[in-house]
């Protein structure tokens, strides 16, 4: 079976662009929405986030934790954020190499904001069917882009529905 490398999903949310972005570019947020991602670990990088900021990223699925290091890959206020996840780790991330891309785009759509939030496999050097067997091991039976569009779609009901309560 071939992989599927790329997952993109959509919403609509109810306040300007620039108010979206100030939430989904502090990563040490992230817990309050992402029902795999806890946060940061450390200290949260100081004042506006721009490419190439460092960051590590606690995640969680079951009893299991981990972190990441994370770089910033695009910090385009009110437009665009990305960052590349490129070690993995139990208690620090030394276990380097791709991993994945997270992004969000954003746009204009009325008086409110389309959200695109998209997951990349950048595991590219893995043969499909050991990643495929790694995956359906590590998400409980689903390829991690099946897997990623349940996290993404919770992620981003959770930020519409905190988001839209901010701004009443």
């Amino acid at each position: 079976m071939t992989r599927v490398l790329s997952v993109t999903r959509t919403i609509i949310v109810d306040v300007p662009p620039d108010a979206v972005y100030r939430a989904v570019s502090r990563p040490e947020d992230m817990g309050r929405w992402s029902p795999e991602n806890l946060g940061t670990a450390g200290e949260a990088p100081a004042g506006e986030i721009e490419r190439g900021t460092t960051f590590w990223g606690r995640n969680k699925r079951g009893a299991f934790r981990w972190v990441t290091r994370c770089t910033v890959t695009a910090a385009e206020p009110g437009s665009r954020f990305a960052f590349r996840v490129h070690a993995i780790g139990v208690k620090r991330p030394t276990l380097r190499g791709p991993i994945a891309t997270w992004e969000y785009r954003l746009a204009p759509e009325g008086t409110g904001t389309r959200i695109s939030e998209t997951w990349t496999d950048d595991r590219r050097a893995w043969p499909d069917f050991v990643a495929n067997a790694f995956d359906r091991f590590a998400t409980g039976g689903r390829t991690f882009a099946q897997f990623q569009v349940r996290n993404i779609d919770a992620t981003l009901r959770n930020l519409k529905r905190e988001l839209e309560a901010d701004a009443a």
